[in-house]
């Protein structure tokens, strides 16, 4: 059964996969193999309860937690992080499957798939496979568009990063990671969280998470992503190298790119704003990132990547179009999977859960 995500006090939101260009993104492994957080891999199909059990176990959690959000329906989760006792709970089925390395040692499966009624399944096979395949073919309707929009933002971006004056920019960089970041002694560490996707609902932001983990932001504005990332790769290792714990948000249209940063011991953002992600916030100081740029010559630009920044907003909005699309087929085959759940066992579960994790 799905439900929706209520907001808990001092808890935040990210998602940890997006459609990209090149599919489905996910970065659950990370969890795994470079923070070593202890894993619950629910194993399940649609409708049988994972968001409904992880939502459960977050507001039974005593303490903040993180939700991870689904891309594909962001009012359902795809996990939770426990900040006490350290663990997470997540969705470890397609797209993003993550199997056990240290089955029952590190990770433990949850494996709902019993509690489903396999010969109602059975007897409506037909109509779950044809609506399992259109939910597909829809996502990578949505995938092609997402492709050709990123593939214009590239093409920005391209454009203008021979006009970055790099020694200028990286320069400026290293001056605000020297006077923010002091030296700490300790070993820095690296989480990795997306703060936006692309979704049924449009292009999302996580606003209440920059609110939550950051009193303080400053904002790199640039339309054309040829010179934030520059410098947000450098404020990057500069923290890790003074030793703070960092969540670094790639860019879930270009691989490889930086959007944002936190450094939560410092309650401290650096975020990119642009038109995807405007980023008005109080106690922000804005950095315009055209000060790095040769202006006449941007100036030269401005109806191409006027033209590229347009093309890609409706290449967008048809990707949420498809995704909505696919929602609504997903929709149907939840049905079926609820109508065969036993959700008595799912409450035996949660409770067993529960005792788990918080007794």
């Amino acid at each position: 059964m799905k439900t929706s995500v209520n907001s808990m006090a001092n808890s935040v939101d990210f998602f940890m996969g997006a459609l990209g260009p090149k599919g489905f993104q996910g970065y659950f492994d990370w969890l795994d193999t470079q923070e070593q957080v202890p894993l619950y891999l629910i194993k399940a199909g649609p409708g049988c309860g994972k968001s409904t059990l992880m939502t459960r176990l977050a507001q039974a959690s005593p303490l903040s937690v993180e939700r991870i959000h689904c891309s594909s329906d962001p009012d359902s989760l795809d996990g939770v992080i426990f900040s006490r006792p350290r663990a997470a709970i997540i969705d470890a089925t397609a797209p993003h499957v993550v199997e056990p390395a240290y089955p029952g040692a590190v990770q433990k499966v949850v494996d709902l798939h019993h509690v489903l009624d396999n010969d109602y399944l059975t007897a409506h096979r037909g109509e779950i496979v044809a609506l399992f395949r259109r939910c597909s073919a829809l996502q990578e309707q949505a995938g092609r568009s997402i492709r050709a929009a990123a593939a214009l933002l590239e093409d920005s971006r391209r454009l203008t990063a021979p006009l970055v004056n790099e020694e200028k920019l990286l320069g400026w960089a290293r001056r605000l990671g020297s006077r923010r970041l002091p030296r700490t002694g300790n070993t820095g560490s690296e989480s990795i969280r997306l703060l936006s996707a692309v979704t049924p609902k449009g292009r999302m932001v996580f606003m209440n998470t920059v609110e939550t983990l950051a009193s303080e932001t400053i904002v790199l504005h640039d339309e054309q992503g040829a010179a934030a990332p520059l410098a947000l790769a450098l404020l990057r290792d500069m923290a890790l190298e003074r030793g703070y714990s960092i969540i670094t948000c790639p860019c879930p249209l270009r691989e490889g790119v930086i959007d944002h940063l936190f450094i939560p011991e410092l309650r401290l953002a650096f975020l990119t704003g642009n038109s995807w992600h405007s980023m008005t916030l109080a106690n922000r100081q804005n950095v315009h990132c055209t000060r790095f740029l040769e202006k006449g010559a941007l100036r030269s630009l401005r109806a191409r990547l006027r033209f590229d920044r347009k093309a890609a907003a409706e290449l967008l909005e048809l990707a949420s179009a498809a995704q909505r699309q696919a929602k609504a087929s997903h929709d149907e085959l939840e049905s079926f999977y609820r109508t065969a759940a036993d959700f008595s066992r799912l409450d035996e579960i949660a409770e067993q859960l529960t005792k788990t994790l918080f007794a």
